[in-house]
């Protein structure tokens, strides 16, 4: 029976119940790469924020999933929604990116700083919708 994960470089039992079970099935590079990953998004977001599995991915949530973060066979992957993407374009060159998504090398995650900002503005970006 094959894994919820498709794709993903996660294979298991069956879905992944937590972020740690995910990440301790990623192999090495990879897994490396998202727990720096996931150390830059935990730093970015309130500390009321919480780690759960969404669509088979480790996810942060705050009022609502913020980002998720997964590992491919041949890619890492951050998927912060696409408005925040464009936002950030002209920072994201060099990286290849998708309506959602921004791959990255798995031995090369995304600079730290960059994840925080990118973070930070999904957060202001959920504010927003909520007030309006």
């Amino acid at each position: 029976m094959k894994s919820g994960n498709r794709s993903s470089a996660a294979k298991g039992n069956g879905a992944p119940k937590n972020v740690d079970e995910y990440l301790a099935d990623v192999p090495e590079p990879a897994r490396s790469t998202l727990n720096k990953m996931r150390a830059a998004i935990r730093s970015a977001v309130p500390p009321e924020a919480t780690e759960t599995i969404s669509y088979g991915m480790p996810a942060f949530k705050h009022k609502g999933v913020l980002v998720w973060f997964a590992a491919f066979s041949n890619h890492c992957s951050f998927f912060p929604t696409a408005s925040v993407i464009e936002a950030f374009q002209n920072e994201l060159k060099g990286f290849s990116t998708s309506k959602g998504t921004i791959h990255f090398p798995v031995d090369e995650p995304l600079p730290a700083a960059l994840v925080k900002k990118i973070v930070k503005a999904r957060l202001a970006e959920k504010a927003r919708k909520k007030q309006g």
